[in-house]
């Protein structure tokens, strides 16, 4: 570079040689020439220096207005040494290379430029908006066309969408210097970083704490300075909001350059301002009812009868009919007689006229009415103010103050219901960012039963409302509590607005940074919002109502207002006592009736009024009451911590059907899970995603963590990082990612860490728990016997859009497929994570939500005998729905016999079966033949004359059985099917007994019928 500038020296100088040569030559050559050209004179021609060559000199040329116009510039002479500069209020005169004192009516910075003007965007300023090339279609380049900083009179503004959009200047410097500038800042859903790059684009000085800006209180200004280096700088200042529409613009004003080579003029003042003497290094704006035009010396008076003028005004306004938009109302602080009454006055400084047609008067002054009574824990001594009661006793704010009773403490705080003065640690304000017309103003208005936007200066003043809580204290009892509650902060208000007005609630812990707590756009109705102070810190809460973001000089919503009728205060370390509570005695006889801390994980007993451990398994509720009620049971399948402070699960459940019990050990969850879902795109085509962190089980030691690295520079030298304001310790966190590719960023950005589990509500096969329901629906169905297990969390910090706070289910699911880490999913139809905003469903599945295995998962096989020994083996029952638990049980070889001696013994067995058989057919056909020849015998017996054997005389007599010569023989023909139909037919005929035959072997035969 330095070769290049000397050959551009040379050249220049080279040039202007030439010109005077060839000028002398035109002359010698024609002498009629000559006498038509004049000799140069000053204004034909000005001065510049050469650039610097490696040595560091330079030289100073006259270079012609109008080149040809005249003859004999003057000669190069060598220039002052690169690193001169003038002081401040001079500038360099180049004809003499010396410094001189600017005139009245401008100023001079030396060896530095500033801009303060902002009508029309600066030369060598430039706005860039990033084309954005990752939205889903990939023609997401026009989207940014039209996002820009933008020139506002005497600021300029930034973008507010999700487009990133760099404002830009380059400097050249001959030497060290810096840059310093004046921003507001108030709204974190916008990035601000502010960095430099040399002529290579390389960012110098990337690691730098100053390139992320802080935030800023709203209305509040705050400055920057960075050291810049000699040779090429070119700033960036960089905005984008993160996803959605910011609330609050950037704002930059007053932008400083030191280190520039040298100034050659003044700068004139520009109209509205004057300096009043030589040597100026700025210009004093002109006072109230005066003007000024371009490089004044000093203002003008307007004609106050008929005109008037905001400071620093460049014109005198004629002044307009008086009107109800010119003044305001106001109730009088209480009298020695207690009685107040409103009174109206104009809005300062009084700009209209009263005394012209059409103008408006002022209404009359109202009744005299009786004073409102004094705040709780207030008391008045008939006089016309009230005090704070003492310490130790407490007031309903009508009666005078008493002491607390014996086993009772005072409860201290705020309670302020009645508005007849501004309370002491309360105070306010008017702001304006592009004027100072409310600067002196009163922001707010007491009215009695209420406090109400003042009316301010212009439509677009910030009117300030702040109370400030230097600590809070908790109460003796429950000074020793593990609670995360140290105090809250409650307010009852409404807005009453027919334009965008908007009112924020803010706070700054320890007067570090002001954030936005939330926020309320036009008309709303009558309502309490609560904020928990979650630490215990100096804080000042901030109460901020604008009318409407556009400036105007026209009062058209001065009607506009918002109404605060309460704000109570908890704790608060300097409050007072509108009553008292019951506290822990000490044991100790002699301590009588003096309160004592009881420790962790205790309550009150309202019999004893002693501290009494909370029974296992319960937890202590936040702002609890005297009584064992204050201990809270834990929900199903958790249990509580030592302190009693909340309740978590130690990473078993069991789970018992149609008497089966299943165990599970989820220990290998209980560390953080992470889910990273997405790509979504913003409407301007932004990429982000949604971060997860999950602490399923396992306790305080296991807490999930979500930090922001936009706004890290909040967080003090004496913290740590991730203990910061920007820090989500929880057992569920979400952060939105932005990759570093899509917006321009040189990292990725993490940013809103929200909280959507402070609470653990227990764990069930349910579906519905503590009115929050798990939606098994939005997941694929599952086939397997086990049942998902679902853990219920809930969040205790209410939203605009979720008054009971966030709630999650986390439904674990047995799949052995899975590792034992598993696989976190959203459901496909809420790719956030939530399809209502409010409640968040996750689908854990793992091999370790699987229960535990017992004897009924497994099942024996056994194996044939082989040479007298035989296996058992046991296999696991398919599918396998268990994990851990029991192991299968080794392989056993036991002892056996073979099939051969099972044969051999079942077919002796067999044939002796047979026999027996046979013995007995044989037995019982020789007895039946017995009894045959018995019945033979019987027939036989019977006399010749077929007449039957009497009863005496038919039996067979003993040893009758053994004869051998009984011959005859008795036959008896058992019926046929066709002489049995014969016999029935023979009945019919009288015939009534069957026919025997009877053979033998006489001749003759007896046989009967």
């Amino acid at each position: 570079m330095s070769s290049a500038w000397f050959l551009y020296n040379c050249a220049l100088i080279l040039l202007c040689t030439l010109l005077l040569q060839q000028t002398d030559g035109d002359n010698n050559t024609d002498g009629t020439k000559e006498g038509q050209q004049r000799q140069c004179i000053e204004t034909d021609y000005y001065y510049e220096y050469t650039e610097c060559d490696s040595t560091g000199s330079r030289w100073r040329v006259a270079i012609p207005q109008q080149p040809g116009a005249c003859l004999r510039l003057p000669e190069p002479v060598r220039g002052t040494e690169c690193t001169f500069s003038c002081e401040a209020g001079e500038f360099l005169e180049m004809s003499a290379q010396e410094c001189t004192q600017c005139a009245a009516g401008s100023f001079s910075l030396g060896s530095g430029v500033r801009f303060d003007q902002w009508d029309s965007m600066p030369v060598g300023f430039s706005s860039l908006a990033t084309s954005l090339t990752n939205g889903p279609q990939g023609d997401d380049t026009l989207t940014c066309n039209s996002s820009s900083w933008q020139p506002q009179g005497s600021y300029l503004e930034s973008n507010r969408d999700e487009c990133t959009v760099s404002l830009i200047y380059a400097v050249h410097l001959k030497k060290q210097g810096s840059v310093s500038f004046e921003y507001q800042y108030p709204d974190n859903n916008l990035l601000f970083e502010f960095f430099i790059q040399n002529d290579q684009c390389q960012e110098m000085d990337p690691s730098a704490d100053k390139k992320w800006l802080k935030l800023t209180n709203h209305g509040e200004w705050a400055a920057h300075t960075v050291n810049l280096k000699s040779g090429t700088n070119i700033l960036y200042w960089r905005t984008g909001a993160v996803l959605t529409k910011a609330v609050k613009p950037v704002l930059l004003k007053n932008v400083q350059i030191e280190g520039v080579a040298y100034t050659s003029e003044c700068f004139q003042c520009k109209p509205g301002t004057f300096s009043r003497v030589p040597g100026s290094s700025s210009c004093d704006l002109c006072p109230r009812d005066t003007y000024s035009g371009h490089g004044a010396s000093s203002c003008t008076p307007c004609n106050t009868t008929t005109h008037y003028a905001h400071e620093g005004s460049g014109v005198c306004k004629d002044r307009p009919p008086c009107s109800r938009k010119d003044y305001f109302q106001i109730h009088t602080p209480c009298d020695s007689d207690g009685k107040t009454q409103i009174i109206y006055k104009w809005i300062e400084p009084r700009i209209c006229l009263e005394d012209v047609a059409g103008a408006e008067m002022l209404p009359p002054l109202g009744e005299r009415e009786p004073c409102p009574p004094c705040n709780p824990g207030f008391y008045n001594n008939d006089t016309a103010t009230c005090s704070p009661c003492p310490p130790g006793t407490y007031s309903d704010g009508m009666k005078p103050c008493q002491s607390c009773p014996a086993g009772t403490e005072p409860s201290l705080g705020y309670e302020y219901k009645w508005w007849n003065v501004l309370p002491a640690n309360m105070k306010t304000s008017c702001f304006n960012v592009g004027n100072s017309k409310c600067d002196n103003m009163t922001g707010w208005e007491v009215a009695g039963d209420h406090i109400q936007s003042g009316a301010g200066g212009s439509d677009n003043d910030y009117l300030i409302l702040n109370i400030h809580i230097p600590g809070f204290k908790i109460p003796t009892s429950m000074s020793s509590s593990s609670g995360t509650e140290f105090g809250r902060i409650t307010f009852e208000f409404e807005t009453s607005c027919t334009a965008d007005c908007e009112l924020y609630f803010m706070m700054d812990v320890n007067r570090k940074s002001t954030t936005v707590v939330e926020s309320w756009e036009g008309m709303k109705s009558r309502q309490l919002y609560t904020h928990v102070m979650t630490k215990n810190a100096s804080v000042s809460y901030t109460w901020a109502f604008q009318r409407t973001n556009q400036p105007s000089d026209t009062r058209r919503y001065v009607n506009d207002v918002v109404r605060i009728y309460s704000v109570t205060v908890s704790n608060a370390v300097d409050g007072v006592s509108s009553e008292c509570r019951a506290c822990a005695l000490s044991t100790r006889p002699s301590s009588g009736s003096l309160c004592v801390p009881c420790p962790s994980g205790h309550y009150i007993d309202t019999h004893s009024s002693r501290c009494t451990e909370c029974p296992p398994n319960t937890y202590l509720v936040s702002q609890r009451t005297p009584g064992s009620e204050a201990c809270r049971p834990c929900g199903p399948a958790s249990k509580s911590n030592m302190e009693h402070s909340l309740c978590y699960s130690d990473c078993h459940f069991s789970h018992t059907e149609a008497n089966v019990t299943l165990s599970f050990d989820l220990s290998s969850l209980g560390s953080v899970g992470s889910l990273m879902n997405g790509p979504s795109f913003t409407s301007k085509g932004t990429k982000y995603f949604h971060h997860f962190n999950i602490s399923l089980c396992g306790g305080e030691g296991r807490m999930a963590v979500c930090t922001d690295n936009v706004t890290d520079l909040s967080v003090t030298d004496g913290q740590t990082k991730g203990e910061g304001a920007n820090t989500v310790k929880t057992f569920i966190c979400q952060s939105t990612i932005i990759p570093a590719n899509g917006r321009g960023f040189h990292t990725a950005l993490a940013s809103q860490s929200i909280s959507l589990a402070d609470r653990f509500l227990g764990a069930t096969v349910e579906s519905t728990l503590d009115a929050i329901r798990a939606r098994p629906e939005l997941f694929p169905e599952t086939i397997k016997k086990v049942p998902d297990i679902n853990f219920y969390y809930r969040s205790l910090e209410p939203t605009s859009s979720c008054e009971s706070g966030r709630s999650t289910v986390v439904t674990l699911r047995c799949n052995p497929e899975k590792s034992m880490k598993g696989e976190i999913t959203v459901p496909s139809q809420c790719p956030a994570g939530t399809c209502d905003g409010c409640t968040f469903h996750f689908l854990w599945e793992s091999s370790g939500a699987c229960p535990t295995c017992t004897e009924m998962d497994y099942h024996r096989i056994e194996g044939a005998c082989n040479g007298r020994l035989q296996e058992m083996l046991y296999v696991w029952n398919e599918p396998k729905r268990c994990m851990g638990g029991v192991p299968l049980p080794e392989k056993k070889v036991l002892p056996c016999e073979s099939i051969e001696f099972w044969v051999r013994l079942g077919a002796g067995i067999a044939a002796f079966t047979a026999v027996l058989l046979v013995s007995l057919t044989c037995y019982f056909w020789k007895k039946n033949k017995r009894l045959q020849y018995k019945y033979s015998r019987l027939v036989m017996t019977a006399n010749k004359e077929c007449e039957m054997p009497g009863a005496d005389s038919c039996a067979v007599m003993e040893g009758e059985e053994n004869e051998g010569d009984m011959e005859d023989e008795v036959v008896y023909h058992k019926p046929s099917l066709l002489g049995k139909l014969k016999a029935i037919a023979s009945k019919g005929n009288g015939e009534k007994y069957e026919h025997v035959q009877l053979n033998s072997s006489h001749p003759k035969a007896l046989v009967w019928s």
